[in-house]
């Protein structure tokens, strides 16, 4: 049996973007979540791991730190859940850096990033293909794409050398964008899953969101249809109306679609298949219309035949609260 995935939700906050350790790093994600999540009917889980939990600065791996990996893996073999583990966050890649990281100017630090891949197979490579796939960067953001595409190539080819046959999950550039996958380099492999992530439109899925600009804004905001009604905009700083004509547009299922055009076209070429491995909606934003654009995705997402994670379990996006209480959104999800 092949690495397959179909639905599936993403365990943020435990061994990445997370500053808890010991006792409370390893009650924030157990056993009881891997059965809870396999109960709901998901498939997968995709699983993001940070450099700087994983390994010190000298690349030595931390032994706390791998132990909970191998405990979700083998948490998620019991229930039936496959795994992709996904490199998330290095000490030489963010996603939100303000300049080009050091990833795409160092030689060093790309040498760093294969070394890391040929850590985590030498702690992985024992685990069934059929079980768990690679995830070689989250959310890359190169400036000039052909950056990514060399890096990634490099990466990818160390996996390949040291794992013939494991699946490895290759992102879009500029955030795991569907507009870029027509300036994304796809190996001739057939162990490859193509995967890219959706937020759109973020006036929706970021209501409120203090980490990208148009958070600021907490007036009255509209799913399907525009976003902010043109007498709300007119009621703000000249500076924020500027900028919500670049934000704000009509949205529903319609632009969904037309939005998977280049993902589509790719898959058509290279048989491979797509993944989205990211998406969802802040919990700030009016539980009606998130639940609106959650069907929405989803329906999309099925009719195209594409796999998914929703970003995530246990959040500010989640299907549980952080103290475990239902969302409501698991229930669209898996409807």
């Amino acid at each position: 049996m092949a690495f397959t995935l179909k639905r599936g939700t993403n365990i943020s906050h435990w061994l990445s973007q997370s500053r808890q350790r010991g006792e409370a790093r390893r009650a924030w994600f157990t056993q009881k979540d891997v059965q809870y999540i396999a109960q709901l009917g998901f498939d997968h889980l995709r699983l993001p791991i940070d450099e700087e939990q994983m390994w010190d600065e000298a690349g030595n791996p931390q032994t706390e730190a791998f132990d909970l990996l191998n405990a979700a893996l083998d948490w998620s073999e019991q229930a039936g859940l496959r795994v992709v583990v996904d490199l998330h966050i290095l000490r030489s890649h963010y996603f939100n850096d303000q300049d080009e990281p050091r990833l795409y100017r160092d030689p060093a630090e790309q040498q760093k990033f294969c070394d890391l891949w040929r850590s985590l197979s030498a702690h992985l490579h024992a685990r069934s293909t059929d079980l768990v796939a690679y995830e070689l960067l989250n959310e890359a953001v190169a400036r000039n794409p052909d950056d990514w595409n060399r890096v990634a190539m490099q990466a990818f080819a160390t996996v390949r050398e040291l794992e013939p046959q494991r699946t490895i999950v290759l992102g879009s550039n500029w955030f795991g964008s569907h507009d870029t996958f027509d300036v994304l380099s796809v190996p001739d492999d057939p162990y490859c899953i193509l995967t890219y992530h959706y937020y759109h439109p973020m006036l929706i899925t970021h209501y409120r969101a203090g980490w990208w600009e148009g958070g600021v804004y907490d007036g009255p905001i509209h799913y399907p249809g525009l976003q902010v009604a043109p007498e709300d905009v007119a009621r703000l700083d000249p500076e924020l109306q500027a900028k919500m004509q670049r934000w704000n547009r009509p949205f529903d299922r319609s632009t969904m679609v037309a939005d998977l055009a280049k993902p589509l076209a790719v898959r058509a070429r290279t048989g491979l298949p797509l993944y989205c491995g990211e998406f969802g909606v802040f919990n700030q934003t009016p539980q009606a219309l998130r639940l609106a654009w959650y069907r929405d995705m989803i329906q999309t997402l099925k009719e195209y035949d594409i796999a998914w994670a929703n970003w995530d379990y246990k959040g500010s996006f989640g299907i549980v609260t952080p103290n475990g209480q239902d969302t409501g959104i698991a229930q669209v999800l898996l409807s």
